[in-house]
């Protein structure tokens, strides 16, 4: 398994606000609501970008990964958390990896949806 990021916030996220949020952003879910797959649409594909099994984590491949799961956090008013403390956000129209006062800019996020999720390069 890669690098795992995972959606926290501080009041516990029900399967049915999830479920909510998730049809009207246009994602897609696969499972019940003990365990599931969190789906998201790039041309004529669905590509996982979640897993649900009480809280909700993934393992992104690509920037349009890290985007996906930044986009399902803010609207589920959380935070995006990786393995080592830093914070993944869109401001202004921009993902970005927060860790202290250091940050890094992957992009404009509708430039990184647009391009689908290619994996990374080793």
């Amino acid at each position: 398994m890669g690098y795992e990021l995972r959606v926290e916030r501080p009041a516990p996220l029900a399967f049915a606000e999830l479920a909510t949020v998730l049809g009207q952003a246009g994602f897609e879910f696969r499972g019940s609501q003990e365990t599931g797959e969190v789906l998201a649409r790039h041309a004529d594909g669905l590509h996982a970008v979640a897993v649900w099994n009480g809280g909700l984590s993934g393992a992104p491949g690509s920037d349009w990964h890290v985007a996906q799961l930044a986009r399902v956090s803010t609207l589920l008013n959380a935070s995006l958390v990786g393995e080592d403390g830093e914070t993944y956000a869109i401001r202004e129209g921009r993902l970005e990896q927060l860790n202290g006062s250091a940050s890094y800019e992957f992009g404009k996020v509708d430039e990184i949806l647009a391009a689908g999720p290619a994996a990374w390069s080793r």
